[in-house]
């Protein structure tokens, strides 16, 4: 247990095509936490779960045929297979039929291991292992016991201990739904959501499969019309409970038209087509108002208990105690009309994707308007971004917050840090601030600006967020943060909260989504 990952994948790797197989070929630098544990529900020729454990830069495997329990009485099955890479401690979706191991995969725990001996290695290599758990499903301590070394592969134990953690009876089968997706095998394999290119570096390789999405039906959408003020609706293929649909959310903004629960749900299910791109497969941050925006609203991140177990949801593996562990993933139409019942009206995506969370996929420019900043002088600041990224050779767009300033979002491929693409973002940040620089100051708090604007290159880092493209913000009539082409900087009509969630699905209808042309582009940021 002691060799170079490498080495020690060479039979993983013998027995797979990677030109066929969505499987990672590994080989990347492991990560440096350590000590992950998965376990994966995998049907090929027959239902296995596969244990793995990560060590020594590899995750060391087991499939148990039963699947693990929190009985102490019984006894698990665990054939001892090849190390896998580290990089397939995420891998959900379907090996072609035909390679080996072909089948659909689901990651059904995942969690932090600790062993009990000091050199877990050497206690494999003697054929006795004790360890804990602290994952989803399997928790306290269990134990892997070698029982024979016949054959080509070895037959092992898998036993919970007698601790305060142990459940008698308790069966794998009777949970059968994914921790990352919170999807069952069946429901993966149907609509696989991403596939893995084993020739490709880890960080590129995770690439989604579902690009387009449907917006609620005229069916669905009078069902909701149709509806009291609470009741079951179903739409995307879920059923959900929606209560309170007729309480005012946003008070009108001086047309006389106030913006209600069952109005804010029809504006998410009808634009979720063109906002559901830049919300899958990343951690939502959500701002949330139950009672409307007219009282003060608070960020959610955890998902709730209450929350149903269809959610696609990302788990945290690197949580401290009073971090958030599980955050929701919007990847569907019916996620969306989950948190706009849930009064979650702002939302806000990472610009890491939840399988790579250390690399952004964006850089994010933020026009930070301060009280004495026209909206004409942040026109002139968001003009400059569009000098810049041409005289950079890159391609961007713009767009208004809803509120009173203007971002600047730029695709880039997941190659570089969050450190490195602030440092990116600062310097060209800096370098436009000197062309205007009495329209901009530096100062971190508002009170030392002087009511100039700040160029906010800080929400390049992990975790910080801008307010999703298409989402709706906390102010009277309901204004949405919309993306823009350059040009309708120039259009004397524009101001920042100029559309609302009742003439977003007019405008997309006529011109579409400006971001689209964003999306798939992968460039790298050029030396400053």
């Amino acid at each position: 247990m002691t060799a170079a990952p490498a080495r020690k994948l060479r039979r993983y790797q013998d027995m797979r095509d990677f030109g066929r197989t969505a499987e990672p070929a590994g080989g990347g630098a492991p990560p440096s936490d350590g000590h992950r544990f998965v376990v994966q529900r995998h049907r090929a020729r027959r239902l296995h779960y596969d244990f793995r454990l990560e060590l020594d830069g590899v995750l060391v495997s087991w499939a148990v045929p039963k699947g693990p329990t929190l009985d102490p009485k019984a006894r698990r099955l665990a054939v001892h297979v090849e190390d896998h890479p580290v990089e397939y401690a995420d891998f959900e979706g379907v090996i072609p039929r035909g390679e080996y191991g072909g089948g659909d995969v689901i990651v059904w725990d995942r969690g932090t291991w600790y062993p009990v001996e000091a050199d877990p290695a050497r206690a494999i290599e003697a054929g006795t292992l004790h360890f804990d758990l602290d994952g989803e499903k399997l928790t306290g301590r269990f134990v892997l016991v070698r029982s024979d070394r016949g054959g080509d592969k070895e037959h092992w134990f898998l036993l919970h201990k007698r601790d305060d953690h142990a459940l008698p009876g308790w069966n794998a089968e009777d949970h059968p739904r994914s921790v990352k997706s919170g999807r069952t095998n069946d429901e993966v394999a149907a609509a696989p959501d991403a596939l893995w290119h084993g020739d490709r570096p880890a960080a590129e390789a995770e690439v989604s499969v579902r690009t387009t999405w449907q917006a609620a039906t005229e069916e669905e959408l009078a069902a909701l019309d149709d509806l009291g003020t609470k009741g079951k609706w179903s739409v995307d293929g879920r059923d959900l409970a929606l209560t309170n649909l007729d309480k005012v959310l946003f008070p009108s903004a001086g047309d006389g038209e106030p913006v209600t629960k069952r109005d804010l749900i029809r504006y998410y299910v009808t634009v979720g087509p063109a906002m559901l791109p830049y919300l899958a497969d990343r951690p939502l941050n959500t701002h949330r108002f139950p009672q409307g925006v007219t009282e003060p609203g608070f960020w959610q991140k955890e998902v709730p208990a209450h929350a149903p177990d269809w959610l696609t949801t990302w788990h945290n593996e690197r949580a401290k105690k009073g971090e958030t562990r599980r955050y929701v993933v919007a990847d569907d139409i019916a996620t969306l009309a989950w948190l706009a019942n849930y009064g979650a009206l702002e939302l806000h995506a990472w610009t890491s994707r939840g399988g790579d969370v250390d690399h952004p996929t964006w850089v994010l420019f933020d026009i930070d308007p301060g009280p004495a900043t026209t909206f004409d002088e942040v026109l002139e600041l968001a003009r400059l971004h569009r000098t810049a990224l041409d005289h950079l050779g890159l391609t961007g767009r713009p767009k208004v917050t809803g509120q009173r300033g203007i971002q600047v979002w730029v695709p880039i491929r997941p190659r570089l840090t969050f450190t490195q693409t602030r440092q990116w973002a600062e310097t060209v940040s800096k370098t436009i601030g000197r062309v205007l620089p009495d329209l901009v100051s530096w100062a971190w708090t508002k009170d030392k600006r002087e009511g100039r604007a700040r160029l906010d290159y800080t929400q390049n880092a992990v975790n910080k967020t801008l307010v999703a493209p298409y989402s709706a913000r906390p102010r009277p009539g309901a204004p949405v943060s919309v993306p823009l082409d350059w040009e309708e900087l120039d259009d004397p009509g524009l101001t920042p909260d100029r559309w609302t969630i009742r003439d977003v699905p007019g405008r997309l209808a006529e011109r579409g989504d400006p971001f689209a042309a964003l999306l798939g582009v992968e460039q790298d940021l050029p030396d400053l």
